[in-house]
Order: structure tokens, then sequence, then C-alpha cells
């Protein structure tokens, strides 16, 4: 594993980062999407180096959150990220496998969970090598393994927030509902305004009703290629250098 870069997030916190475990826009956008409620307990699922869960507690609503990352090494520099920062009370890294939750959390203990799951089915593209060729495929955790263990985890009424390629919505749609997983919002992403949106953020909830709210398309960069309001609001105080 390649020596870790500090990443400063601004507002007193930071990540370590490596360029195969990354901080990205698409976690930056999932923190944002699905920022905990005042004394919620959350769990972030294939957590890589940390950036949601680190987000979320940077942000202090959170009663309490669960970082869980697959991979030893990974799982260790996010784990001395919190440490680093001081986030320790509230926040833990566990080293373990989304898809086996019973090891991981207790039933219907959850108030939310957040993932940003392999972009690729497992049959899909060629498989790279180190953490984020097992970060991009589904073998790693497909969606319907997601959605199981949103579906033990979470309590009724609970919220599973995701981040997949604008392609998968059918897939995800039908994998999360099958497992009691409601489809509540749904907002696109852009790069510019005269691209097709290239990813979805989705909020489904446990036991909820049918209905589902489609909020504006988030723009990446506007027609002069300068990042968009909606980008920068969801960046916070974070302002990606360069």
């Amino acid at each position: 594993m390649e020596t870790p870069r500090w990443e400063d997030l601004g507002a007193g916190a930071g990540l370590w980062v490596t360029k195969e475990s990354p901080l990205t826009t698409d976690a930056l956008l999932l923190a944002d999407f699905s920022a905990p409620k005042k004394g919620e307990r959350c769990a972030d699922l294939g957590t890589g180096c940390g950036s949601i869960a680190i987000l979320w507690r940077r942000q202090g609503a959170a009663g309490s959150i669960l970082a869980v990352e697959l991979q030893p090494e990974v799982a260790a520099m996010a784990a001395d990220s919190v440490a680093r920062n001081g986030f320790g009370d509230t926040l833990r890294v566990v080293c373990g496998d989304a898809a086996r939750p019973r090891e991981l959390f207790a039933p219907q203990s959850l108030d939310l969970v957040a993932c940003n799951p392999p972009y690729y089915p497992e049959d899909r593209g060629a498989v790279g090598a180190g953490p984020r060729g097992v970060a991009r495929h589904g073998g790693s955790l497909t969606l319907s393994a997601l959605a199981a263990s949103a579906g033990y985890g979470l309590k009724w009424g609970g919220r599973l927030c995701v981040c997949l390629p604008a392609e998968r919505l059918a897939e995800a749609v039908r994998a999360f509902g099958e497992k009691g997983l409601e489809p509540k919002r749904l907002r696109m992403v852009q790069s510019r305004p005269e691209k097709p949106p290239y990813l979805l953020l989705m909020e489904c909830r446990r036991g909820g009703k049918p209905g589902l709210a489609l909020e504006p398309t988030l723009l990446i960069a506007d027609a002069s290629g300068k990042p968009s309001p909606a980008l920068l609001a969801a960046y916070g105080p974070y302002r990606k250098e360069g």
C-alpha cells in the first residue's frame, strides 16, 4: 500500500487518502445527501478511507457512527484518521464484511445506513487489483447483499442512502424493494447541462409507503465549466484545491 496523504476537509477535520482509496466527489455528494439527524445511530458500509463517516462526524448531529471496511489496510488507515481527528468518541471503524450484518450490529438497531457500493455488477468488466478494484466491482458487495444487510440493521422507518451509476436505477429499485426498502427520494447527477445523468443518489425507507420524490438534478458544473452552486453547497466547508 502506498504512503497515505493527509486530505484537509475543512472545519478542523481531515483524513488519510491514497490513489487506491481516495476522497471522491461521489462520497462528498452522498455524505451531504444522507446527512444524519440529531442523535441517530448510523452505519457507513464499505467506508473505504472513511470519508462519509468522518464528514458525518464533522457535522456533529449523529449519535453514533459505525464505519465498516472489508480490506484490513484500508480499515486501519480510516481508523488512524478517526484517531487523528479526535472523533473516536462517537465514530468507530470496524474491519468486516458488510454482507454479514450479524457480525456488525444488532437487528433493527440503526436509523441510517449509507453505502457507496461497488459501481459494477460482479459479471461486468475486468476486476482490477488492489483496493480500488475491490471497491469498484460487485463481488465485494452486491446490491442484493446490501439490501439484506440494511434490511437487517435498520429500524422500521430507517433510511438507506446509496450512490450508484444512473444505469443501475432499475436494478436498485428492484433489489431494495424486494427487501422492504421502499425508494422515497431520488436525485440524479449530471456533469454538465448538455450531458445525461451519470449518477444517482437514492434514499429508501424500511417499510415505507409507495411514493418517490424526484429532486432537482444536481449539476456538477455549469455551461461554462465552473462548479455549480449545488455542488459547492454539497461540499460544505470543504473545497478541493486545483
